[in-house]
């Protein structure tokens, strides 16, 4: 038992020794591209590149479609992105520790099926509006009462007001505020200045709002 425990420690050494050696073998180089649309020098941005030899490593292009990360020789890269089709790419053994790739890109023109608008629920809906319609109808007095003023008050309770009606009501209130504050510039109440107060009890004294004083 004890000599089979040896042989099995023995032959796991060795494996381990093995995969040691391959992985010394395989070469590490810095891979980097750029990723454009066939024919033509545009960039795909935003390309999802997954290295699919390599735990499924994933990287994402920039919004120029340049890419750089460290990959070994051998490896499958695999680029995708929506509205193109999905390309493969075999790291190549090369003298140098990088390598620069051109990654083109095909674009997919997908024809989708022919869609009708219709403004109606049903058909039935459609005869419904075209018979309520009015088409001989004056436009002077069509025009007359959507400018009558019953109708308008009426619709600006349930209306809402639009940006420019509320600016130029912000801008009003702020001019008012402004000319008040010109007047008053503290914002003070007369009514509560007990000097004032003071004043127009000595200007009754004096007579000063007499009617005999105030005739011209």
């Amino acid at each position: 038992m004890l000599k089979n425990s040896k042989y099995l420690l023995i032959l796991l050494l060795c494996f381990m020794y093995v995969g040691y050696l391959h992985a010394q073998s395989t070469k590490i180089i810095q891979l980097s591209g750029l990723i454009t649309s066939t024919g033509s020098d545009l960039p795909v941005a935003f390309v999802t590149i997954k290295n699919s030899s390599y735990n499924n490593q994933t990287f994402i292009a920039n919004n120029e479609g340049y890419f750089s990360f460290v990959v070994h020789v051998g490896d499958t890269i695999q680029f995708s992105s929506v509205g193109y089709d999905p390309q493969t790419f075999i790291v190549p053994n090369v003298p140098d520790d990088k390598f620069t790739a051109h990654i083109q890109m095909r674009s997919l023109v997908i024809e989708l099926p022919a869609v009708t608008p219709y403004p109606y629920a049903s058909y039935e809906d459609y005869i419904a509006a075209f018979l309520a319609m009015r088409p001989g109808e004056d436009p002077v007095a069509v025009a007359r009462r959507n400018l009558n003023p019953d109708a308008i008050a009426a619709l600006a309770r349930i209306v809402p007001r639009s940006a420019e009606e509320i600016q130029s009501y912000n801008s009003s209130q702020r001019h008012i505020n402004m000319s008040n504050r010109n007047m008053n510039q503290r914002g003070n109440n007369q009514l509560l200045n007990p000097f004032a107060w003071a004043e127009f009890i000595n200007q009754i004294k004096r007579g000063d709002f007499s009617r005999e004083r105030l005739k011209y």
